[in-house]
């Protein structure tokens, strides 16, 4: 039971963006994923969520092969991402972002905003509903993007950088969010970021990329301890602390 990259590789053209990438993601378990840029983070996110195929190895979902799912395949399947940009509909008011996407799913359009307007009450933006997308501040954004991933109750989501640009106390606040996600909804839930601190706080497991390779994986203290890790932020001539 688990949201898997086995051995996974890709290529565009002669550039190798993964080698023999290994990751897994269960139910209610928070992971989360590391780099410097170009480590190849978000071409991990694009290739669980179908939006790119590996060139080798195999994305599992829940023991079934689905490489060749498309992304609409794939969230129908249960698995849901956000993006770094939020990518709200601007046209659209809060609620029926998140409606909008439950009709997508399959719901009909009074059962989708029934759905919308509880996720967002159990997310404590309930305030938001009305407020057109486009005139959102960017924490909100953020917010209402993760809420709207959760819209048809997926079995997986996968967070790309929510946290950029926030700050100390929002990016608490948005530890705290996923805290509830993985526990209350038991979403297993994949976290990219820049913010190591965010998510040294947040995962009991973090796979560490750089050059499209896991180069470490392990809980806060193996993170902590790892040379190689210190050589990817660092630099190569880092010395032992």
């Amino acid at each position: 039971m688990a949201l898997a990259l086995e051995r996974v590789g890709v290529a565009f053209g002669g550039f190798q963006a993964l080698r023999d990438v290994s990751l897994a993601v269960a139910p209610g378990q928070v992971v989360g994923l590391i780099g410097p840029n170009g480590a190849g983070k978000t071409t991990c996110v694009n290739t669980l969520t179908g939006f790119q195929h590996p060139t080798s190895g195999r994305v599992l979902l829940e023991g079934r092969c689905v490489s060749s799912l498309s992304a609409h395949g794939i969230r129908r399947a249960g698995v849901a991402r956000t993006f770094q940009a939020g990518r709200l509909f601007n046209g659209l008011d809060v609620l029926d972002n998140l409606a909008c996407t439950g009709v997508g799913l399959g719901q009909r359009r009074a059962a989708a905003e029934h759905a919308a307007s509880d996720l967002l009450g159990w997310m404590g933006i309930a305030d938001l509903e009305s407020r057109s997308a486009a005139g959102l501040p960017y924490t909100d954004e953020r917010r209402v993007a993760i809420a709207r991933a959760l819209m048809g109750a997926p079995h997986y989501l996968l967070l790309d950088e929510p946290a950029a640009g926030m700050s100390e106390p929002e990016a608490a606040d948005l530890a705290r969010l996923i805290r509830r996600i993985a526990e209350e909804m038991g979403i297993g839930c994949l976290l990219i970021e820049h913010n190591v601190g965010l998510v040294l706080s947040v995962c009991a497991d973090v796979v560490v990329l750089d050059g499209g390779q896991v180069i470490e994986q392990g809980d806060r203290s193996v993170i902590l301890g790892s040379r190689a890790v210190r050589e990817a932020y660092l630099g190569a001539n880092v010395e032992e602390a």
